[in-house]
């Protein structure tokens, strides 16, 4: 790829990230109401993503064959009791992340 190339890629990336991010606002303008159906959506959509993401990460683990399972599962107890207890976010992900992966590194 020549430099021309490279800059060119950019300039195309970064156009198509500005009218991405004006666009929402072009669509609905301040002055007017929001739609109630991007209102349903901006509450169920965070949920829904989670729950997705729950599914796509333990797909594959095999809760009866050896120890496999094992991380996993403290950690999904983990993160549930945390969130249960702080109500936030960010920080259930992070700690049940650096948890999993202390366990799959130096335990399992």
């Amino acid at each position: 790829m020549t430099d021309i190339q490279a800059l060119l890629m950019v300039v195309i990336m970064a156009g198509i990230t500005f009218i991405l991010r004006y666009l929402p606002f072009a669509v609905f303008p301040a002055d007017k109401k929001t739609p109630a159906v991007i209102t349903y959506l901006s509450n169920a959509l965070p949920c829904a993503i989670m729950g997705m993401l729950v599914v796509y990460c333990l797909k594959d683990v095999t809760f009866f064959s050896g120890n496999h399972g094992i991380p996993e599962a403290i950690c999904v107890i983990l993160v549930v009791i945390l969130h249960k207890w702080k109500h936030n976010s960010l920080l259930s992900i992070f700690v049940g992340t650096v948890v999993y992966m202390l366990l799959v590194q130096m335990v399992f």
